[in-house]
């Protein structure tokens, strides 16, 4: 679960973002200052220059879409993609289990 602290800061990025303002430290800590909630002082900047450089429409857009398509040819013709059958098998192990103990 996020602190208080964290979700400070994504509220304060997206109010920003909300209002077409500029990520700043400064208008990151003039919002942490109206809310009266105390933060480490460092947090702000890092944030600030976290985001600099991140389209926060589109991160918010593409929220649970995955990631990056796979390349081409990454899965076997007519098979799972390693990565996808491993996981397939370790779900069965992980059912098979809970089986045992009920």
């Amino acid at each position: 679960m996020a602190s208080i602290s964290e979700l400070t800061y994504v509220y304060s990025a997206l109010i920003l973002h909300d209002n077409e303002v500029t990520l700043t430290e400064d208008k990151i800590n003039a919002l942490i200052k109206a809310t009266g909630i105390n933060v480490e002082p460092f947090w702000p900047g890092l944030f600030a220059k976290a985001l600099a450089n991140v389209h926060i429409g589109s991160l918010i857009c593409n929220v649970g879409a995955g990631g990056p398509a796979p390349a081409a040819g990454a899965a076997p013709a007519g098979g799972l993609a390693p990565s996808t059958a491993a996981t397939l098998t370790e779900e069965k192990k992980v059912e098979a289990k809970k089986q045992k103990f009920e």
